[in-house]
This record gives C-alpha cells, sequence and structure tokens, in this order.
C-alpha cells in the first residue's frame, strides 16, 4: 500500500532549511547561502522510497517583514504550514530560543500539527552533552512527535530523520511520479543558481535587493547546447556596478561560476549569457514582485 505525507520544513533564518533539503533529495533544488532570508518562495522538493511518498515545502526563513516582498515571504510561510500533514522544525544546535521560534510553535500548538524537531549545525558543537542541554531546552515546548540531531552540511543524522517523517505517512495514492525531485520550473532554477553565485561572491557588498529573471532558454537543434540570456536586476544604480565589477570581472566570476552548476544540473553545455539592469526599490512594487515569480 502506497503512503504520502506532505511536510512544511519551517523555521527561523539561516538555520540550515534549504541545505538540509538538497541533502535529504540527494539533489540540489533550492539555493544556499550564508546569508538569511535565501529563500524566497516556496519550494517543493519530492522523496519516493518504495512505497512511501514524502513532499516538503521549503519555506522562506520566519522573520518580521520590513517591505512587500518580506511579507509575501511571510504569508509564503503561513500558507505552507496551514496546508501539510506535518512541520519539520529546524533549529540550531545552540544559541537562545529566538522569538520567531516561539511564534512557530504557538502556530503549531494552534493547528494542532504533529512536528517533528530537527537539531540542525551538531558539527559546530565543541561538547556532544551540549545536545542534550538543547533538547531539553526546546522539548518542553511542545509535544514534538520526534527529536533528531542533524548535521545537514555532511549527512549526520538526515537518514533517521527521513525514517521518523516517513513514519508520519498515511496511506494514500503517490501524488507525483515517483522519480519526480521539484516541482520548480526550469527556468526558476536556473535564475535561483545565478543569484546564489552573487549571494555567495558578494557576501556584504549587495543587499537582498538581487532579483534574476530569464529572458531566453532555448536547446540549440543542431548542436547539444542550452543557450540561457539572463537579466540581473538591482534596486540601485551603485549597486549595478558593484555586480559588474572593474571592467566586467565581478559579473565575469558569478556567470562562470553560474555556468560550471547549469552544466552539472542540465548535463548539457551551457552558453550564458547575462545584463544588469537597475528597477528601483521593486522589493517594494507588486508588480515586479510578480513579475519576477516572487509573489
Amino acid at each position: 500500500m502506497t503512503k504520502t505525507a506532505f511536510i512544511a520544513i519551517v523555521g527561523c533564518p539561516n538555520v540550515g532549511k534549504s541545505s538540509l533539503l538538497n541533502q535529504m533529495l540527494g539533489q540540489k533544488v533550492a539555493i544556499v547561502s550564508s546569508k538569511p532570508q535565501t529563500t524566497r518562495t516556496k519550494i517543493m522538493g519530492v522523496l519516493t522510497n518504495g512505497e512511501t511518498q514524502l513532499v516538503f515545502t521549503d519555506t522562506p526563513g520566519y522573520h518580521k517583514p520590513h517591505n512587500k516582498l518580506g511579507e509575501k515571504m511571510q504569508q509564503a510561510v503561513g500558507d505552507s504550514i496551514g496546508g501539510v500533514d506535518a512541520c519539520l522544525f529546524v533549529t540550531e544546535s545552540k544559541g537562545e530560543i529566538k522569538k520567531g521560534e516561539r511564534e512557530l510553535i504557538q502556530k503549531f500548538a494552534k493547528l494542532k500539527l504533529p512536528v517533528i524537531l530537527a537539531i540542525n549545525k551538531i558539527d559546530m558543537l565543541t561538547d556532544k552533552e551540549q545536545i542534550l542541554q538543547r533538547i531539553a531546552q526546546l522539548a518542553p515546548l511542545y509535544n514534538f512527535a520526534a527529536v533528531v540531531p542533524v548535521c545537514a552540511a555532511d549527512g549526520t543524522g538526515v537518514d533517521e530523520l527521513v525514517e521518523e517523517m516517513e513514519n508520519l505517512a498515511q496511506p494514500s495514492p503517490h501524488f507525483f511520479p515517483d522519480d519526480t525531485l521539484t516541482d520548480q520550473p526550469e527556468r526558476v532554477l536556473a535564475s535561483e543558481i545565478i543569484r546564489e553565485k552573487i549571494l555567495r561572491l558578494m557576501d556584504k557588498e549587495i543587499p537582498h535587493g538581487i532579483a534574476v529573471s530569464i529572458e531566453k532558454m532555448r536547446e540549440r537543434e543542431d548542436k547539444d547546447i542550452l543557450d540561457i540570456e539572463a537579466v540581473i536586476y538591482c534596486e540601485r544604480e551603485n549597486h549595478k556596478g558593484m555586480v559588474i565589477g572593474k571592467h566586467g570581472s565581478m559579473l565575469k566570476k558569478i556567470s562562470t561560476y553560474a555556468r560550471q552548476d547549469l552544466e552539472g544540473f542540465f548535463q548539457i553545455k551551457v552558453n550564458l549569457k547575462t545584463w544588469v539592469k537597475v528597477k528601483e526599490d521593486w522589493r517594494n512594487r507588486e508588480g515586479l514582485i510578480h513579475n519576477f515569480g516572487l509573489d
């Protein structure tokens, strides 16, 4: 008998939700950087093991919004929690319990959701006894279905985590073909790969006011080459200069690293062309948020 569970992956920014999703799927479907709020929309990943299918929704980090895009991101979190069978609540292995985490737990209680707690980044602990301290700190806050220490970076504990989530699956037909990995269109995956390179290469130089739009994506009929044309949008003119860099050096580096990842993902030679344009204050403009597919 086939079984299915729809599971939302939730937590505060930068706790490793996307890294954990990629690790569970064994394939990169969500971009990762050290910056908080890297994930902007709901990203679905599908893991099918034999008769059991787990359908994950990776959500933006739960935070106080500061613009219309932030409001859309938090709406995505709320929508995801309201429409799933269970939640995977990801938190870090040390530090104080954040206000946002307490608010999420309140939402779980209101909806009476089964929740599995994943304590991530255990590789950062110098003393493994700290794991027990963290469990003692969090366990009284909710009746978690399971508590699993994990390291999304190297996969420690991930198999055990998947087993616990499979225990929550209910008899049901599979909603997706067994070889499905994600619902993200290829253009979205390509734009996210390029945005990831910007976040990683530019670190603190550029804030989150970057969006990437794929204007063209077409495989040549006569050759095994995928042509991709992308426009990188900034919120300010001076940001445009930073993205391009001196004599185009930064843009060339972004494009090179992105092309390498694109070729690895799509398994085809990629001809990538990139441009940089300015759309001032786009994160507060509903029309542009919609055009960039972020609503």
